[in-house]
């Protein structure tokens, strides 16, 4: 018969603390943490962690995990074209960092694009009897709120305009109903040097309509900007008026922006309108569902 085996359990190994790790293997085991517990919970614990979470290697590791077709043109356009360093006093965390947070490829990075809280995120020029917020009329495809902004008459008095966004724009729409918002794509995680990669194209769309009682002109214009917002590349569209007793209806405008060169940082989304008739109350163009989305270029 053989041997009986031994139930004493044999002794177990000492615990290894996690600060008792290589640099190497600590980036490895903290780059399958979550990145916001990565930022808010081992950034704090020391230095060595600190600086484990201020630099590039972790973050590398985690897009390198993604490995659909725009993870792995990303990781390839991440290690050609790395974030230089930023200030730290506007930039508290690194690039990379900002990017996995902030995860702006493909989200809309249009704040309120439907108006269900209000004009929070817009900056509004009130023609007429000003804008306002309604329930849509018909249902807008894939829209996060069925709700839209409303537009009122074209006012007759002189409004002076701000050279950041100017209502005398070369459309002429001055005294419409207009409203604006200005998106940082650096702080909503694009960072600089991916932007002046030429792989990164920006898509914006705006859903328009009009009551079916009273005609009503639509116009949009996007703008990207430089860091100190001077126009770089536009574009505008003026679709025909629609007119009075009209079937109401949802339209859809976009664009996408490619090849666009070095130096973007803003884009500058902007809405014009107004009625037909000039009739008291909001009867002008109807808009909602705005977007702007980052993606990469997979060819």
């Amino acid at each position: 018969m053989g041997a009986r085996l031994s139930r004493r359990r044999l002794p177990a190994d000492p615990p290894i603390a996690l600060d008792a790790l290589p640099p190497e293997l600590l980036v490895q085991v903290l780059s399958h943490v979550p990145p916001r517990a990565l930022v808010t919970r081992c950034r704090p614990v020391c230095r060595a962690w600190r600086d484990v979470v201020d630099g590039p290697t972790v973050w590398l590791l985690q897009l390198a995990r993604d490995r659909s077709a725009e993870g792995r043109a990303l990781y390839a356009v991440a290690q050609r074209c790395p974030p230089n360093s930023e200030d730290k006093k506007e930039f508290p965390l690194c690039a990379l960092a900002r990017y996995c947070l902030r995860a702006p490829l493909g989200r809309n990075l249009i704040f309120n694009s439907c108006g269900e809280q209000g004009f929070r995120g817009w900056e509004v020029e009130h023609g007429g009897n000003g804008w306002a917020v309604e329930k849509n009329l018909i249902l807008v495809p894939g829209a996060p709120s069925q709700t839209c902004f409303v537009t009122s008459f074209e006012s007759l008095i002189h409004l002076e305009c701000d050279v950041r966004f100017p209502l005398a724009d070369p459309t002429g729409s001055r005294g419409w109903c207009f409203k604006r918002q200005l998106v940082d794509l650096v702080m909503e995680g694009v960072w600089q040097e991916l932007l002046d990669s030429s792989q990164i194209e920006i898509c914006v769309a705006d859903w328009w309509g009009a009551r079916e009682n009273c005609g009503c002109i639509y116009r949009l214009r996007v703008r990207l900007l430089d860091m100190y917002e001077n126009e770089v590349v536009k574009f505008s569209a003026s679709p025909n008026p629609v007119l009075q007793w009209t079937e109401r209806g949802c339209r859809q405008v976009s664009h996408v922006f490619t090849n666009f060169g070095k130096g973007i940082r803003y884009v500058s989304f902007e809405q014009y309108g107004r009625d037909t008739r000039s009739w008291v109350g909001r009867y002008g163009a109807l808009v909602t569902h705005s977007s702007v989305r980052v993606r990469i270029r997979l060819s």
